[in-house]
């Protein structure tokens, strides 16, 4: 019975990912997701009901348009499959049902956020504003001891946190002139402070740079490799973090260990050093 609603949930999770591919694609568009029949990019055939079907369309189809034959993104699959795995751990979290839309909802945002940033390297604002919105307002109707307690000690610093976590980006963009890190990533963090609060937040934060740094030099390896091996000799760029891949996403991913891990290196339950090690 517990496979069988496991699986449910993450067949309910693909379904809804189908629909944020469709977001993702259409967001800042000037086309509706809600409005429209989905369309082949490339030849424009109207797809029907049995190519829609999350991730088993896109295997049947051996990744490819059954009108043109033209190769198919593994986003489509891969941003499904996540969005299934959101649906059944936010709801082994075993809250009641409306915390469990709402988280799976602040969730979905941040996983189009993320695949947008990735695809366009950029944040769009109303996304991290709907962010930022659901946030404090999760936060205010979890606070203990109801909705009074928020402005009261030691509540209140999630509040400040959301503004706090944004300094430090705010400062890297102002003093870099926008090279070292984008604003974008400075709103996003607003969000995630009032998320997960001040000392879980700047664990997410922490996460995020370091898996960021560790995905910047495996990047600056594998060039340097390519480069070596490389016959003919072409002249390129030298590699940076930021002009390869935003930070956003790392941030995010940041947000999903924090949540769902509880590690917090910040109230003494876990040794940095031991973690590195």
């Amino acid at each position: 019975m517990e496979f069988l609603s496991t699986l449910y949930m993450f067949v309910l999770g693909t379904i809804i990912g189908s629909f944020l591919n469709v977001v993702i694609y259409r967001y800042n568009s000037g086309t509706s997701p809600l409005k429209g029949r989905s369309q082949c990019f490339a030849c424009g055939k109207t797809l029907h009901w049995y190519e829609l079907i999350p991730l088993v369309s896109f295997l049947v189809q051996r990744a490819r348009c059954r009108g043109c034959s033209v190769r198919l993104s593994w986003q489509y699959p891969l941003v499904e499959a996540l969005s299934g795995l959101i649906f059944v751990a936010v709801f082994a979290l075993e809250k009641s049902l409306f915390e469990s839309i709402y988280l799976v909802v602040i969730f979905s945002i941040l996983l189009v956020i993320a695949v947008y940033d990735i695809r366009h390297q950029i944040i769009p604002d109303g996304l991290v504003a709907m962010f930022a919105i659901l946030s404090v307002l999760w936060f205010l109707w979890t606070v203990p001891g109801g909705l009074l307690h928020a402005f009261q000690f030691p509540y209140y610093f999630t509040l400040l946190a959301g503004p706090l976590h944004f300094l430090p980006f705010w400062a890297l963009w102002f003093f870099s002139r926008g090279r070292w890190m984008g604003l974008g990533d400075g709103k996003l963090a607003i969000g995630i402070g009032w998320f997960l609060g001040m000392t879980l937040g700047m664990s997410a934060v922490m996460f995020g740079f370091w898996i960021g740094a560790l995905f910047a030099v495996v990047m600056m390896v594998a060039q340097r490799i390519q480069q070596k091996f490389t016959i003919s000799k072409i002249t390129t760029t030298s590699w940076t973090f930021k002009s390869e891949i935003p930070f956003g996403p790392f941030l995010i991913l940041g947000v999903f260990i924090v949540y769902f891990t509880h590690i917090n290196f910040f109230d003494g339950s876990v040794n940095i050093i031991d973690l590195l090690l």
